[in-house]
């Protein structure tokens, strides 16, 4: 890849970071700047604040749907209202792994399909090269993550193995 490649990659990655971000409230709701790789780490080690998550839930249409929270999130409905009444609560490190992960994958099918709405009907779309399953359903593994990740990067480079 040429240096101008490059560039035009870490400048997708970094406006990859902001919209995932504005998915969580932005820094007021994190407490943190996230701009790159580096940043998410340190705020996963750390923990989300709940609050942030209340903000994500309520601007995904889909988090309503039944078992929709648990395939993203990793977290259950239940978990999610104890979160609610303690905005101050952190989340666990693998459970803010889970939600940085969705929101990451969110703000790229986003930016590839141009809307948030759009990327959360591609979300839960059954997709010939995932062997037919939704992306959703396999954001329950870090393997099916991956799997998602690498679907996404192969529609934005037009190859749709």
């Amino acid at each position: 890849m040429t240096l101008e490649g490059q560039a035009m990659d870490t400048a997708a990655t970094d406006k990859t970071f902001d919209v995932a971000t504005s998915f969580l409230g932005g820094q007021s709701h994190l407490s943190v700047a996230v701009h790159n790789g580096m940043d998410a780490h340190k705020l996963i080690q750390r923990g989300i604040p709940a609050k942030a998550v209340q903000v994500l839930v309520a601007n995904v249409s889909s988090m309503s749907e039944k078992g929709f929270m648990e395939k993203a999130l990793g977290m259950s409905l239940r978990t999610f209202q104890r979160s609610k009444q303690d905005e101050t609560r952190l989340l666990s490190p693998e459970q803010s792994g889970r939600t940085w992960k969705f929101v990451e994958i969110l703000a790229r099918a986003t930016q590839l399909l141009g809307s948030k709405k759009d990327a959360e009907e591609w979300l839960e779309k059954p997709a010939i090269a995932l062997d037919g399953q939704c992306p959703i359903d396999l954001m329950t593994t870090p393997a099916g993550a991956k799997l998602v990740e690498e679907h996404l990067l192969r529609l934005e480079y037009g190859v749709y193995v």
